[in-house]
């Protein structure tokens, strides 16, 4: 279900690519984990399933992260870094989240939330 502060977040993006990029992110979660629930927590958008963080976007000068939780068993493709059980990458301008790998990723990491 979309959340309206969610929705102001991305809006309130002022870089034009980093808008559309949110904005893409959040339907790769929404596709992805169909049930998610959405909320701003420590300023920035957090999508949880069963109550558990399922992913994170977050905006800085020049990049757009994405955080995906619960990737311990998961094989993530080149740029993700971080811990066992989180791993994110920060797209730059230019660079495009790869929509079908990228559900596919959540989905998976998702699952084990219940």
């Amino acid at each position: 279900m979309m959340n309206q502060e969610v929705t102001d977040f991305i809006e309130a993006v002022k870089v034009p690519w980093q808008g559309e990029l949110c904005a893409a992110l959040r339907e790769i979660v929404h596709t992805a984990i169909p049930e998610v629930q959405e909320r701003i927590q420590y300023k920035k958008p957090h999508f949880l399933k069963n109550g558990k963080y399922a992913a994170v976007i977050s905006t800085s000068k020049d990049a757009v992260s994405f955080t995906i939780f619960n990737t311990s068993e998961l094989t993530l493709p080149e740029g993700f870094e971080g811990p066992p059980e989180r791993k994110t990458i920060k797209l730059r301008q230019g660079q495009e989240a790869d929509k079908q790998a990228w559900i596919a990723l959540v989905t998976q990491a998702s699952a084990g939330l219940s």
